[in-house]
């Protein structure tokens, strides 16, 4: 039964959350980890017991967590199955299985606050410069790493991008967010031309790709002609990473972070950043002004007369 419920929340996630596929495999993996904990299965069978729902209350929960903490998880990963079991329970509660959530009476671990790693303006410029574009695969990379800075859109929203998204008339691109909410981001003209570039040699790309797999509506394609993947973009920015500043620390997400970091920088308002990001909450782009004041800690140190 508990594997069957477990699949049912699954299910209630994707299609009514619409929730991403990588937070749907973290959540099934750490409330697996939970039923495990609880009921271990059987070595040569393969199946657990049933534990009784009914019965795990707030302290059951706490032990699961003191346990991962005395295993030296990452303060990180347990909030996040702690927050996976909060979600499991409260849909257990609509479905009318327990009557209430004991996950909701555990404290969240208080985590360290990451600031985002970005690049200087000088070196986001060298990094997007990279790519050959005397090249079909260069002039695809330049379109993509020059569209990620001029607009700091999330990877998964780059590789959903359709050619219809793009409207040059105006520089704009219609971008499909989390929980699919849309937004219109400003690109430009360096952006602009890249796209223009790339788009030339685009179709020579899709025909590499069979008939029955290609997506004439994808914006970014890989060298088989399919829509560009998440990993793919991944690896592209390691690529160019290395090859531009030798480092191994940076992530694609570091083009979006450079994005807010340099708009801020620049005097632009927080809040029209949160709409340029596309955050739901103001508190989720406010980390971008700690970046910034140690930037402007930095200039005071160096500059004035009494620091």
């Amino acid at each position: 039964m508990i594997d069957e419920l477990l699949n049912q929340f699954i299910e209630h996630l994707r299609y009514e959350r619409n929730v991403s596929e990588h937070t749907l495999r973290n959540y099934q993996s750490d409330l697996e980890q939970f039923l495990d904990h609880l009921a271990p299965r059987d070595l040569q069978t393969g199946k657990r017991s049933e534990p009784e729902l009914t019965q795990i209350d707030h302290l059951t929960i706490r032990e699961w967590l003191a346990a991962l903490h005395a295993a030296q998880k990452k303060k990180s990963s347990i909030a996040r199955k702690l927050a996976a079991l909060r979600t499991f329970f409260q849909f257990l509660v609509r479905e009318g299985i327990v009557e209430m959530n004991p996950a909701k009476l555990v404290a969240t671990p208080r985590l360290e606050k990451k600031l985002p790693k970005h690049l200087s303006v000088e070196d986001a410029i060298r990094f997007i410069e990279t790519p050959d574009i005397e090249t079909e695969l260069g002039k695809r990379d330049r379109a993509m790493l020059e569209l990620m800075y001029a607009t700091g859109i999330r990877v998964s929203e780059l590789t959903k991008l359709n050619v219809h998204d793009i409207d040059f008339t105006n520089k704009l691109i219609r971008v499909s967010g989390k929980r699919r909410k849309e937004r219109i981001v400003p690109f430009g003209d360096p952006a602009s031309d890249a796209l223009k570039a790339y788009l030339a040699i685009r179709e020579q790309f899709l025909l590499q790709a069979p008939v029955s797999l290609r997506e004439p509506e994808a914006l970014f394609l890989n060298y088989q002609g399919t829509r560009i993947t998440t990993r793919s973009v991944g690896r592209m920015v390691e690529k160019y990473i290395r090859l531009c500043a030798g480092r191994y620390d940076l992530s694609p997400h570091a083009l979006r972070h450079s994005f807010a970091t340099h708009l801020l920088d620049s005097g632009a308002d927080l809040r029209d950043i949160q709409e340029l990001l596309g955050h739901a909450r103001l508190s989720s782009t406010q980390i971008y002004t700690h970046v910034s004041m140690e930037k402007l800690i930095e200039v005071y140190d160096k500059s004035h007369p009494k620091a």
